[in-house]
């Protein structure tokens, strides 16, 4: 039987990333004490007020059809809100909703990319990016994120990526995985080459209400000069703790969210109302739970750098957002890779080899900062353990 070509360009992506997630969880099925420091997901349930919204809004029956952009209310609140944190007046037509930011960067990607076009993406990159590039047909250009420039976009790299096939830059800031957060002046200069080169910038702004004290984010929405040319994404699933309800959306100018609609509408016509009723109370009562989720992550990664940097030669990436921290394994004489998988071996805890995330992470691994204080610590006392048992540390 015959397929599209969409099912050839997306075959094998994804299987060999998670590898060493899938022998953690195959050991643990085996009765082995592992410690999972491998995915990232809110560390507390979502909010009961959040759930009983939901559940309000299905009784009174909001289980019809929506409207193709996502119900009016929604799109209301997240126009305001957007216009009180970026300094700028949004229309409700301006925001696009959808089953969560993963959906919002698909239709995103499709309405701007196509075959024989590329889209720039910053490597590390969050694992499903190369995906939903490769879906519309584009190919992905990686541009490193140098850790002497602590993971930052750099102008300089973006500008030799340019060619006249690029047709977009996608942006993670607060950034998955490394944490780091794009300053004005970053912002700035990779705006100025979109403007010359007259290319998009896809803004995935999910970690906004994660960033850690002392830090600030700022985004390429909030640049009048820009305007014309950003569309950002986000939704409820880290700020609200609220991953599995699905609900996201996109911001940009009111010509793409116009070329976007008969496409969104395609897709799935707008998102359920009684969840858009949810995600309207979160947006406007702001979130419960993400200050106590940045206080414990930022915690959990300067307790991670003070241990590990204090006790071993392994050195620590500290993040300024989100739920991850990278730690450097050089100093072991392995790659991330192999480090990963002789640390789950021989002490049971797992973690992410960086080059699940791209090649520029070839000598790091990721840790999630999202388990309790107490399996936390004892992943931490193995990790320790492990490093002064290894040879070459």
């Amino acid at each position: 039987m015959r397929f599209s070509s969409i099912t050839d360009r997306l075959a094998g992506l994804g299987g060999a990333k998670w590898e060493v997630h899938s022998r953690a969880k195959a050991l643990a099925r085996e009765g082995r004490d592992v410690i999972q420091l491998t995915i990232g997901e809110p560390d507390v349930p979502t909010p009961d007020a959040l759930k009983d919204a939901a559940y309000a809004g299905m009784r009174a029956g909001r289980t019809g059809y929506s409207d193709g952009r996502g119900e009016p209310g929604l799109r209301r609140a997240l126009a305001e809100r957007y216009g009180a944190t970026r300094g700028r007046v949004f229309h409700p037509d301006q925001v696009m909703c959808f089953p969560g930011t993963q959906t919002a960067l698909y239709a995103v990607l499709m309405a701007v990319a196509e075959a024989e076009s590329e889209v720039l993406v910053g490597d590390p990159m969050y694992a499903t990016y190369e995906g939903v590039i490769r879906a519309s047909g584009a190919d992905m250009v990686p541009v490193p994120l140098r850790p002497e420039n602590g993971f930052r976009m750099a102008a300089a790299d973006v500008e030799r990526a340019i060619t006249p096939r690029t047709r977009a830059i996608l942006l993670t800031t607060p950034h998955n995985p490394t944490g780091a957060i794009l300053c004005p002046e970053d912002i700035a200069a990779i705006g100025r080459l979109a403007i010359e080169h007259d290319l998009w910038i896809i803004s995935d702004e999910v970690y906004e209400d994660l960033v850690f004290e002392g830090a600030t984010f700022v985004s390429p929405l909030a640049e009048p000069d820009l305007a014309e040319r950003v569309v950002a994404v986000s939704s409820i699933s880290k700020s609200h703790a609220a991953p599995g309800f699905r609900s996201g959306w996109c911001v940009g100018p009111l010509e793409f969210t116009e070329a976007l609609l008969s496409l969104s509408e395609t897709m799935l016509f707008g998102n359920q109302p009684f969840i858009a009723d949810m995600t309207e109370a979160a947006v406007r009562a702001g979130s419960d739970v993400a200050p106590g989720m940045r206080a414990r992550f930022a915690a959990r990664a300067d307790l991670l750098a003070r241990r590990l940097e204090g006790e071993t030669e392994l050195f620590v990436h500290r993040p300024e957002a989100g739920m991850f921290a990278m730690i450097n394994t050089q100093s072991t004489g392995m790659t991330g890779h192999d480090y990963a998988l002789d640390l789950l071996e021989k002490t049971g805890v797992a973690v992410m080899p960086g080059t699940s995330f791209g090649e520029t992470l070839n000598d790091w691994v990721r840790v999630a900062l999202t388990v309790e204080d107490a399996p936390f610590g004892e992943a931490i006392d193995r990790i320790v353990a492990h490093a002064r048992a290894t040879p070459g540390i």
